[in-house]
């Protein structure tokens, strides 16, 4: 068999548990894919509101939900706040063209600003999208001056969002 083959074949699929192309992508059931749905829209529900929806025990949604953690697919619980309302009036997308094999390492330093919402490898001429919010200009200059500063990072290339027509983290299930 080959490496690709020979992963670990799963009851619930009878198939690979991940795929040929993204391995580390992980089969989920229908009862998984509920759980995930509820949770999704509303991470606040106990576990027993959770098991009444589904029609499950709350001892077997506990469990399921346990799983998914463990499995990496559940990363975490959080609450949906309004930037704009905190203060934090602007949204910068900002193209980072990084040092010759250095991109891990740059990627790494921009994940620790803690105004930055996400850091993406792309395809194109950029290396990298950095999303983050700032309070204000002066915000984002500071954090322009100190990310041309890193010695990882040869450029950026800024765009302001003037108007966020949606921005939601949830993921289709």
């Amino acid at each position: 068999m080959s490496k690709i083959n020979s992963q670990k074949r799963t009851k619930n699929n009878g198939g690979l548990s991940g795929n040929r192309l993204f391995p580390e992508h992980m089969s989920i059931d229908e009862i998984d894919r509920k759980l995930l749905k509820i949770l999704n829209w509303d991470s606040r529900l106990s576990y027993r509101e959770i098991a009444r929806q589904v029609k499950l025990s709350t001892g077997t949604v506990i469990s399921r939900l346990e799983k998914l953690k463990k499995n990496g697919i559940v990363t975490g619980f959080y609450t949906s706040l309004d930037a704009r309302k905190l203060g934090y009036t602007i949204t910068a997308i900002i193209e980072v063209i990084a040092a010759k094999g250095m991109f891990l390492e740059a990627a790494k330093t921009i994940s620790e600003f803690p105004n930055v919402a996400g850091v993406y490898a792309v395809s194109g001429d950029a290396d990298a999208i950095v999303i983050a919010k700032f309070k204000d200009p002066d915000d984002l200059n500071e954090f322009l001056k100190k990310l041309n500063k890193d010695p990882d990072v040869i450029r950026t290339n800024t765009h302001i969002a003037l108007k966020a027509m949606k921005e939601d983290p949830r993921i289709i299930i």
